[in-house]
């Protein structure tokens, strides 16, 4: 059993042309799965609904606490880019479990999104990966305290 946590990020970002701008909406999470063809062997539940940006360390404190609530010994984690590898190193407290933190450049509502491949991506590394903190974007796995997002390049690389 993989245990998938959503914390928001422009992975579940939507489009709101009266106020020209994205907020952070319900998860697609359950539909990605599916697109990905993956329909059991997890569990979902949302801790944050926040763009990264406006992450807390309560926040992140909340996101621990509920990796160390579950049961799970694998846990998939979406997260916005532009923290993501903060909250990876804020994990790397918690140990006898593999986590993988994910997300998208592009909102998953949009045509061009990496949001199914990135899912995909981390759904392989969880089950492959032995334990520790990673966080898998775009085909590259990183651990937790290597990684940094470039963001002229808009991707991630080792820091």
């Amino acid at each position: 059993m993989i245990s998938i946590l959503t914390t928001g990020g422009t992975i579940d970002k939507i489009y709101f042309d009266a106020k020209s701008d994205f907020e952070i909406g319900d998860t697609l999470l359950p539909e990605l799965l599916a697109e990905a063809n993956i329909h059991d062997g997890y569990s979902l539940r949302e801790v944050v609904r926040k763009d990264s940006l406006e992450m807390t360390d309560d926040d992140r404190q909340a996101i621990t606490e509920a990796v160390n609530q579950t049961s799970a010994q694998r846990v998939l984690i979406t997260h916005g880019t532009d923290t993501m590898a903060l909250t990876a190193q804020s994990l790397k407290s918690v140990s006898g479990k593999t986590i993988v933190l994910f997300g998208a450049m592009q909102p998953a509502r949009m045509r061009r999104s990496d949001a199914v491949f990135n899912l995909g991506f981390a759904w392989a590394a969880v089950n492959l990966l032995p334990e520790g903190v990673y966080v898998a974007m775009n085909g590259e796995v990183f651990e937790a305290g290597a990684v940094r997002k470039n963001l002229q390049a808009k991707r991630f690389e080792k820091a």
